[in-house]
This record gives C-alpha cells, structure tokens and sequence, in this order.
C-alpha cells in the first residue's frame, strides 16, 4: 500500500519543468490585455485569416486598400492568421490569449530543457529561463512573431544537437522550418543561426585539428549542411516561394521603413523594461570572461551577433536572450565549479541541486500543465479574469476607435478613408470589405515611397493637401489630438461628422 502511495506521489508533484511552464503559462494570461491592446496588427492577421477561410484562397494582390488594390502582396503569415481566426471564432479574444499562453509556456519549456542538457543543473537552467523571460518582456505581443520564440528555442536546440554528434534528429530542422516559413517572417532567422552556428564549428575545427574529441568530424559537417540546405528548399514552399526572401531581405534593408517602425528602433535604455536586457548583457560578459572552459564558438558567436542585432533593433531582444542562454546558463554552471571549493554556501548550493536533481528525475507530474489549461479554460467559459488588470481580454476602447467605428457601422459613410497608421488594421477587422483602408502597418507592401506620403500627411508637411486629392480621399479618421486632424479641419474645411476623446471623423462637405 505504501509503495503505490509513493508511487502515486511521483505522479502527482510537478517537475520543475512543469513548475516552469505553469508560471509562464499564467505570465501570458496575466499580461494579456496588453499584448492584446499592444498594436494594431493581430486584427489585421485576424481580417487575412477571414478572407482565406471564407473564399478558400490566399489573396496575392492586394484587396484590403484603397491606395494599393490589386498591387502584388507577399503573405508570409497567411498560416498564423487562419490559426488565428478559428481560435477567435470558437473562443474569442480569449482564445487566442490562451493559444499564445501555451505557445510561450512551451518555447520557454523547451529552452529550460536546452539548458539543462548543457548545463546539468536544474536551479541555474531556472534562472536564466527566468531572466531570459523577463527579458523578451519587451516584445509581448499578440502577434504572430511570439510563434517564433517556439520555433527558434526548438531550432537552437536541435544545432546544438548536431553539434553533440546526435544526428538521428536532424530531419525535425526542415520540418519545423515548413511550418516556420508559413507561419512567420521571422524563418530567416533560423538560416542566420545556422550559417553563424556553421561558421564557428568551421572556426573550432580549424584551431582544434590536433584534437579529435573537440573538432567536428564529417558526419557532423554531413548533417550539418544536409539539415540546413534541406530546409532552405522547404523554405520555398510557401504562397510567394523565392518572392518571400526577396520580400524580407529588402525590407530588412530599408533604413526609411526601420526607422518609421518604432519597434525596429534601437532600444530606449531609459525605460525600465529595458533594464533586465542590460543586466543579462552585464553579467553574460562578465561569466564570458571569467569562464574557465570555453564555449562552443557556434554558441558564442550566435551570441555576439545577435546582441549587435538587439542593440540596433529592439525587437531582437527576445531573440537575442533565447540565443544566448546556453552562454548563461554554462557560464555560471562553471562559475559555480571553479568556486565550489572556496565557498562553503556554494557547497551547499551544489548538495541542493544533487538532492533536487535525484528527485526531479523520479517525478512524473507531467498532467499538471494539462490540468491547468483544464481548469483556465473552465475558469475563462465561466468569466473569470486572469489579467492582472481584471478587465478581460478585449479591445481597449482607450487606444482603439471602438466607439467611433461603432458609429461608422451605423452611418457608413461614401467615398475613400483616410486612416491612423497604427488604427489600419483594426478598420479593416471592423468595415471590410465595406470599407478600404489608406494604410495599415504593413509597411514591408506599402512601400517607402508611399509610407513617406502617409508620413506628410500626418505630420502635415509641405504638399500634404495633394496627396489627400491624389488618392481621392473623401473623409478621414484620426486620433482627436492628432496635428493632422486640425489642418484637415481648418485648411481643407472639412466638417466633424463624429467625435469622442480617442478619435475624430472629419468629412469633406
């Protein structure tokens, strides 16, 4: 009796894997209103994802603006968005903060099991997860890049792999990148690491050819290149096929467009959510330089890299700290060895982790994350509020034209828009295909040219007015504060039709 007892014990307390994602997995539910309310681009995945299941078609030319109808689009989130919009038609807003829940959750699951394996410590694997999570903070958003942090902590994991001399898994890497490339932009990014992770294995071999057990052999190099270049052919099976790289790589390169978008900016390190980026790059440099063996070059130069990319853009933070958690978690894994002599709380510190690891390894507790998604969805169909706001997960009206578009429902009003930027895609969500947007955030179609018309009319520039008669706008909507939103009243005489706190609609009499 005492046996099954025990047994049934195993079964019933968590890993700390478990622990790990069950936290993560309330993390997402708890911020969500915010990463719901983030930007306008989920309900433009939202409007895509419509069109495809009501017409049975991936639209290739534009049919959600006025100012680019019929211009050739790359959709390379066509796949995120179908997902997307079941999940919202079969649960709503709540559904997909949910789905997002168990995607994060998952990614970050997967990086701690990464770092374990490398690190074979369970308390340091935590806290770098830990740090790695608040961290990506900056980056929350309901948006299909959060599918990326999944398939990038898989992707790096799977290059270490190979890198161990475990090969029997290479075929996953052009599996995940088929369902990558439809999923996200983001791909590419996995082609990055890789010819980095390629690069510093080249590196190793070269300063390591007198020592066999360090170098990479054949077979590494073999399913190196056989995983990778494999996976680039897969990567063409998608609805614009080689038009897709040309798409992401030009638009990576325009610096007009990275500096209009705010999150391609480099980072603001007077905010306070920046602040545990800076402190992971702090102490990752000091354990790089204190560590006594030193780190695949594969790693370490995935690293640097996308560090550089962080500091330039902001929304590479995230990427950069899953990228570099192996450095970390290694890092201070050999920390705590060289030190474990001096220090008699390090000792200590390392019977903990003995005893933890002995009993992690016994338990079973594998039904407690789908327990807790049991009782989240029951707690959700019965109203309860997991956002630390307790306001639900819906449109904001405070950052959203809600009741302004309320009022457009009920007085549609005659010709062609002229729209907010960030407010594009929630227009199209709410009037299309009754109404055609001027722009919305996909700025990578818009192109430079036609986001620096926009950009003249918002900021009322010099020859604004003929940009609004070149494509024939009839009427406007508009944050109430909005610069633009008083010249088109006073220079132009257009009359309010509607009005509220958040957003104005002006009309040409």
């Amino acid at each position: 009796m005492d046996k099954k007892i025990s047994k049934l014990i195993y079964y019933l307390v968590p890993t700390f894997g478990n622990l790990l994602w069950i936290v993560t997995f309330f993390l997402v539910l708890s911020r969500g209103q915010r990463m719901l309310n983030a930007d306008g681009d989920l309900f433009l995945h939202l409007n895509l994802g419509k069109f495809i299941i009501n017409n049975g078609e991936i639209p290739l030319r534009d049919v959600f603006s006025h100012t680019m109808t019929g211009q050739p689009v790359i959709q390379h989130e066509w796949l995120s968005s179908v997902i997307l919009v079941l999940v919202k038609n079969l649960f709503g807003f709540k559904g997909i903060i949910l789905l997002f829940a168990l995607v994060v959750a998952t990614a970050f699951w997967v990086l701690y099991n990464h770092l374990y394996q490398k690190s074979q410590r369970i308390l340091l694997s935590l806290f770098v997860v830990v740090f790695v999570i608040m961290t990506s903070f900056v980056h929350w958003i309901a948006r299909p890049h959060m599918f990326t942090f999944f398939f990038l902590a898989l992707w790096m994991l799977l290059l270490d792999r190979l890198s161990q001399r475990k090969y029997s898994l290479w075929w996953v890497m052009p599996v995940l990148m088929l369902v990558w490339v439809n999923m996200h932009g983001g791909f590419i990014i996995g082609f990055i690491t890789w010819i980095i992770y390629g690069f510093g294995a080249g590196w190793d071999t070269l300063l390591n050819k007198n020592k066999k057990d360090q170098a990479f052999d054949s077979h590494f190099w073999r399913y190196y290149f056989q995983s990778g270049l494999i996976s680039f052919l897969v990567s063409l099976i998608n609805p614009s096929g080689i038009g897709l790289w040309r798409k992401i790589i030009s638009h990576v390169g325009n610096q007009y467009l990275a500096d209009f978008t705010q999150e391609f900016n480099s980072p603001n390190f007077h905010m306070v959510s920046t602040w545990p980026f800076l402190i992971y790059v702090a102490l990752l440099i000091v354990l790089l330089g204190k560590q006594k063996n030193k780190p695949d070059s594969g790693l370490l130069f995935n690293g640097a890299a996308w560090l550089v990319m962080g500091l330039y853009s902001g929304r590479n933070i995230p990427l950069f700290a899953i990228v570099a958690a192996p450095l970390l978690a290694c890092g201070l894994a050999d920390l705590v060895e060289q030190f474990a002599d001096r220090f008699e709380f390090i000792k200590k510190f390392q019977t903990l982790e003995n005893r933890i690891q002995t009993t992690d390894k016994t338990l079973k507790g594998f039904l407690w994350p789908v327990l807790i998604v049991f009782v989240t969805i029951l707690g959700l169909s019965m109203g309860y509020r997991f956002d630390s706001e307790g306001l639900g997960y819906a449109v904001d009206p405070n950052i959203f034209p809600v009741e302004a578009v309320d009022w457009l429902e009920k007085n549609p009003q005659e010709g062609e828009m002229f729209n907010f930027f960030t407010w594009g895609g929630y227009l199209e969500y709410r009037l299309w295909p009754g109404k055609r947007v001027f722009i919305d955030s996909k700025s990578d179609f818009y192109g430079e040219d036609f986001v620096r018309k926009y950009a003249r009319v918002i900021s009322v520039q010099e020859g604004w007015e003929d940009i609004i008669k070149e494509y024939g706008v009839d009427w406007a909507i508009l944050p109430s504060n909005e610069l633009a939103a008083e010249a088109i009243q006073l220079e132009l005489g257009w009359e309010t039709q509607y009005e509220d706190d958040i957003a104005v609609i002006l009309r040409l009499n």
